[in-house]
Formats: structure tokens, sequence, C-alpha cells
């Protein structure tokens, strides 16, 4: 049992926030209700495209997600997860205005490539062109002896772009056939393992066969360190 509140600032999409929580509930070590870990769900997806800021000169989500964060803290929350790794380009003005820890998706993912044995080498990392414009996790993996390898262009404009956006509209299913083969790409490349880099990508990757090859889901990673977290 625990007293820590965590507060999950969701909505980018909707459909992996919620997933998120489905996901931190069930990796939960639980006997009954109260051994759950208490949150707080803000979920508004009213925060503007992340990707079309960083890239096309559109709104800037920074006051959406300040929102967020200050309705989090009035609520009681004691540390934030944020199921959506783009927003996380906005990580550092995000911390520094509030108190709270918030735990970072990109250093949750590193621990689950650990947890599945990938201690270095080459990974892949899918996400969208936004995050990985960004280098969120090109720069933090590489810090910790990984070489990250990435879809190239055509491979972002057939397969993940479209794909994450199939995602985002509930048509999951259809995602999965693309996404399966720009992983498939990274690994024919000598990735080790692919790291789903952005939250929609796990639940199209789910919507089909097991892959062949580790793959790090960063809903499952942040839950899981949301999960550390709070058992202190």
């Amino acid at each position: 049992m625990t007293e820590r509140v965590l507060g999950v600032l969701g909505g980018m999409g909707p459909l992996a926030s919620a997933h998120f929580m489905l996901r931190l509930t069930l990796l939960t070590p639980a006997e009954r209700d109260q051994d759950h870990i208490p949150a707080i769900l803000w979920s508004d997806p009213r925060v503007p495209d992340r990707t079309a800021a960083r890239l096309a000169g559109g709104e800037d989500p920074l006051p959406a997600l300040l929102r967020g964060v200050r309705g989090l803290e009035a609520a009681g929350c004691g540390a934030i997860a944020i199921p959506c790794n783009t927003a996380h380009g906005w990580f550092a003005p995000l911390q520094a205005a509030t108190p709270l820890p918030i735990l970072h998706i990109v250093d949750a993912a590193a621990e689950e490539l650990r947890r599945l044995g990938i201690g270095g080498g080459k990974v892949g990392v899918m996400g969208t062109a936004g995050t990985l414009a960004m280098n969120l996790y090109q720069d933090r993996l590489e810090a910790r002896g990984y070489a990250c390898l990435v879809p190239g262009p055509e491979e972002m404009r057939r397969l993940v772009t479209p794909a994450i956006a199939l995602v985002k509209a509930n048509r999951v299913a259809e995602a999965y056939a693309p996404l399966a083969e720009a992983a498939r790409a990274l690994a024919a490349r000598g990735a080790r393992a692919v790291v789903l880099g952005c939250t929609e990508i796990p639940l199209g990757i789910a919507a089909g066969p097991a892959l062949p090859f580790p793959v790090a889901d960063t809903i499952d990673a942040l839950a899981r360190a949301a999960i550390a977290w709070a058992r202190g």
C-alpha cells in the first residue's frame, strides 16, 4: 500500500493515456483495491500538437501542459508521469515550473531495455517526427551506451507517421502492418531491440502477431517507473 498519489499528464493522445492507466493497474503487484497506486489522470486532448509545434511553427503546447501540471499539483499529487514521448521536448521548462518530480519516459525506456537484457549496442527507435527531430532518445540513450537507429524519411512518411495517425483515429488494427514493417526494417539494420518511442505505437504493435525480436514498450516502461516511485 502507498499513500503517494501519482499525477498523469495525459490526453496526448487519449487512448494512450487510458492504456497507461490500464497497464499501471495490471503491472502493480496487488491483491485488493487498497494495494493499488492512487492516481489522478489529467486527460486534456486540447493540448496543441507537439510535432507541429516543433517542426511546422504550430501553437506552443507549453501553456496547456503547465495548466495540467498546476491541476495535478492542486489535486495533491506527489509526482507526474507524462505518457506522451513528444511532450518530453518540453521536459525542462515543465520540471523547472514544479517542485514535483517528473518521471522521464526516455529514462524509463532505458530501464526497460536493461530489463529485456539489452545493456548497450544498436537499438532501433520509432517515434513521431518531432520526437526523432528533437533527438529525445538519441541523446539520452547514447549517453548510456546505446547507438540509436531510426527510420529513414521515406519510412516515416509511408509507414510510421500514418500509423500513429491511425491509432489516434481509433483505427488501431490498421496500424499494425506499417508499424511492424518499420520495426522489422530497423532489426534488419542490426537493432538488437526496438524502442516503441511514441505511446500510440505499442497499441498498434499489440494489434497483431508478436514481433520476433525484443521491443521496449514505453507505456509499460513508464508504468514500471511510476510503480517504483510509488513504492519508494
